[in-house]
């Protein structure tokens, strides 16, 4: 297995991890129990974007950048769908 792809697992790991985080947040019981998923969160988000950072600057990971019509389409449509 090569650094690119045990990289690639990380970070799908990762973004699996944050979202359990994030719906064990939005179902947390007491006050005490939501502040530790949001913890867990943030550090997991922040992991998550070490790892995005750093195959970014490797080229293995490579996101497509949306032309600005399609950006203005999508704001159109959520505006009216408010």
């Amino acid at each position: 297995m090569d650094d690119k792809t045990i990289m690639e697992n990380l970070l799908n790991c990762t973004k699996g991890v944050c979202d359990l985080y994030m719906h064990g947040a939005i179902e947390s019981p007491t006050p005490d129990v939501r502040q530790a998923f949001c913890t867990a969160l943030n550090s997991g988000l922040t992991m998550q974007d070490d790892i995005y950072n750093q195959m970014t600057q490797k080229g293995w990971y490579q996101p497509q950048q949306a032309a600005p019509q399609q950006t203005q389409q999508l704001k159109q449509k959520f505006a009216q769908s408010c």
